[in-house]
């Protein structure tokens, strides 16, 4: 009964801190009035009590299953998955089984436009957004947190509400398939992405048609907070964020709806104004790692192709996790002229990157300001560089900050966008012979290690797993053909059985991704490549 399913509900964000003691009569009497119910009590209390018992018993079992679903992601990838205690996994598995029964309900009554994904978040939104805290509640606890206590007790609480609130999605999230992929750079985490629901064919049409609107202006503008959504844009009534002062202007802090890593934040500028990479960036950067010490925190390039998804509002992405190349070690350091007081290496990463090192974040943004205007401007037609071709720009960087002990830390990535005949999505992107497994864009959080993949690769692989043990022609399957080359190549190294096989294509997926970073590399970690990349370091001599 939806009466049940309420009472559930309220004391789910009881136990979560969701709702205080003395908001429990408010929170039901909102709740019953959504469902369009006359009384919390339901008719029968007798079955109503016999119908919740028979549901916390399913709860536990849900639960039960959420746990071991999330244990098995923990050991996986150590860190990378979205970490679950065993009473939060449990909690998690009760609201998934909660929201369902008060979506089926909904559905039944009409209440939804159809039944389908898309209607159904619009609608499990609006139900937690009513037991959510004012924003200003939370904007206080979180800096009473960060002032009487430490930043890391204000995250720890800002982290649970948004997952307790399901803002982030656990149960879902849970759903990603991770592992972890050794190869000579490290240890590579890979993310097979299930999470994110597919739009159904009716929400798609009904977006089409809806009226244009303008507001909010895209998925990063703070005037999401508790926006009710539309078809073709997410509801947020259980979203809060926390205000923060970064280099003297105002920005927003929050988690991602669907966490990649541990504590995956997001620091979005207050205003929609486009991404940009100059000296304010690394100025920001550092001033966000001086506020949150255990967080790293960088900036996507700020060129199509190169850059993110989002190049038209200004932000970055952070997190509480250490990514393999924060983990690389650099491999050759080098001086510039008048920063003999910054250390200054090559990392050895498939991608070209510069780590500057030291105690006085002045100076490290001092030399990172000469790197980027030297990159701005650079060309060399030996490796194919170019600054810009036809008035349009090139060449840009991709920063990343973290503070490790009593030293500052400033990763800078060179990148390039310059396509050709050849290669019309990007020179410096993953070439086509690698399409089969990842052909998006390389941004910030894939130059840091972490494989995003797409869904279709779950089936896929499971698919070739068993073409593979079965010795059937893979060209002779249309959804598999693409994969025939790789598996030919890689396939003679192994003896294959049927204990190893998913190992051996995990392997492999993993070695592709470094492949992909490689290609998304300027400068190679070839003879030719090195000497290339010393002619840019003399620039700076």
């Amino acid at each position: 009964m939806i009466q049940n399913a309420i009472r559930r509900l309220v004391r789910y964000g009881l136990q979560t801190g969701l709702v205080e003691k003395e908001d429990e009569i408010y929170t039901t009497n909102r709740l019953i009035e959504l469902f369009g119910l006359d009384s919390p009590e339901a008719q029968g209390e007798q079955a109503g009590g016999a119908a919740e018992n028979g549901a916390e018993a399913s709860g536990k079992q849900a639960g039960g299953a959420a746990q071991n679903r999330a244990e098995a992601a923990g050991k996986q990838i150590d860190g990378a998955a979205e970490e679950v205690s065993v009473d939060a996994a449990d909690e998690t598995g009760n609201l998934e089984e909660i929201l369902k029964e008060m979506l089926d309900y909904a559905a039944e009554k009409g209440m939804l436009a159809a039944d389908s994904v898309v209607y159904r978040d619009l609608f499990d939104t609006k139900i937690m957004g009513l037991l959510m805290p004012r924003p200003s509640e939370v904007i206080r606890k979180f800096y009473d947190l960060y002032k009487e206590v430490s930043p890391e007790a204000a995250t720890d609480y800002y982290y649970d509400l948004s997952r307790n609130s399901d803002y982030i999605r656990r149960y879902r999230i849970a759903r990603d398939k991770k592992w972890v992929a050794p190869t000579e750079y490290g240890d590579l985490d890979i993310t097979i992405n299930l999470s994110k629901p597919e739009k159904d064919p009716k929400a798609i049409a009904a977006a089409k048609n809806a009226p244009q609107s303008g507001y909010p202006k895209c998925l990063l503008c703070k005037e999401n907070e508790g926006y009710a959504g539309r078809v073709n844009h997410p509801a947020r009534q259980n979203h809060r964020i926390i205000p923060v002062t970064i280099n003297g202007s105002r920005w927003g802090f929050q988690y991602s709806p669907y966490v990649y890593y541990n504590e995956h934040c997001i620091v979005f500028n207050s205003e929609h104004v486009p991404m940009k990479i100059e000296h304010a960036t690394f100025c920001k950067l550092f001033d966000f790692v001086k506020q949150f010490p255990h967080y790293f925190v960088g900036s996507n390039a700020d060129l199509p192709i190169v850059g993110g998804s989002i190049l038209s509002h200004d932000h970055f992405q952070g997190g509480h996790y250490e990514f393999a190349m924060a983990k690389a070690q650099v491999e050759e350091t080098f001086r510039a002229a008048g920063f003999e007081d910054v250390e200054a290496g090559i990392v050895k990463w498939p991608m070209s990157v510069i780590r500057l090192s030291g105690t006085d974040t002045d100076r490290i943004i001092a030399l990172a300001d000469k790197i980027l205007a030297n990159w701005r401007g650079y060309t060399d037609e030996e490796a194919f560089i170019y600054a810009e071709t036809d008035g349009e720009p090139h060449n840009t960087i991709t920063p990343i900050a973290r503070k490790r002990r009593d030293r500052y830390e400033l990763d800078l990535v060179l990148r390039n966008n310059i396509t050709t005949a050849e290669h019309p999505l990007g020179v410096y992107h993953p070439h086509a012979k690698l399409h089969h497994i990842k052909k998006e864009n390389i941004g910030l959080i894939e130059v840091m290690g972490l494989a995003v993949l797409p869904a279709r690769l779950k089936q896929e692989l499971a698919d070739l797993k068993d073409a593979i043990l079965a010795g059937k022609d893979l060209r002779a399957s249309e959804e598999l053909c693409k994969h025939a080359d790789w598996v030919e190549e890689f396939l003679p190294k192994y003896t294959v059985t049927a204990d190893n096989i998913e190992g051996i294509l995990e392997k492999e997926v993993g070695l592709v991704f470094a492949e992909v970073l490689t290609d998304a590399g300027v400068y190679k970690r070839t003879p030719e490549g090195r000497r290339a990349f010393h002619r840019f370091l003399a620039t700076l001599e």
